[in-house]
């Protein structure tokens, strides 16, 4: 399992690599993986940054590698990610989901204390900056449905990691 602590916002390290649900872009301070974002409409968010790895982005990049090859279901990696109290506690509680398991918005929200908050629970989650790691892409509506995505291509890049997770969804 991996730990998040919190950030700094400077990039100083952007590493890039191809998956199957098109490029990925790793960002880092040096010590943790602060970003992570997939390609949409064939862009990255730093495209027009120079790649420059570290030890950190090195290790991301095996491990994803192993993740799409069907390898590795779980993340050894420091990461640091910005954001509210709340979206730190929603992105703790994804922490917690293994590799082929889905939660709901709803079970997140009771998870962190406020059950009637399921609208601020999918802002938390949609604005977590590290998907796959941190894995969003596990969480449906109470009756399975995929609501949205962000990452990538939205609903088809969801559609594509759920099923290699063998995650059932309406």
């Amino acid at each position: 399992m991996h730990t998040l602590t919190s950030p700094q916002t400077t990039i100083d390290f952007v590493r890039r690599l191809p998956s199957p649900i098109g490029r990925i872009e790793l960002a880092s301070d040096g010590q943790h993986l602060t970003g992570l974002a997939i390609e949409n409409g064939g862009t990255l968010p730093h495209d027009d940054q120079p790649e420059r790895s570290c030890a950190v982005l090195d290790a991301a990049a095996e491990q994803l590698a192993e993740y799409f090859a069907g390898t590795r279901r779980s993340f050894e990696l420091p990461l640091s990610a910005a954001g509210t109290a709340f979206q730190q506690s929603v992105w703790h509680e994804l922490n917690q989901l293994p590799f082929g398991s889905a939660v709901s918005y709803a079970d997140i929200g009771r998870a962190t204390g406020r059950p009637s908050a399921g609208r601020a629970v999918g802002g938390a989650v949609g604005a977590n900056p590290i998907p796959i790691i941190v894995p969003c892409h596990r969480v449906l509506a109470s009756n399975q449905r995929i609501t949205g995505y962000s990452g990538g291509e939205g609903i088809p890049t969801k559609v594509w990691l759920l099923k290699h997770e063998g995650i059932s969804h309406k």
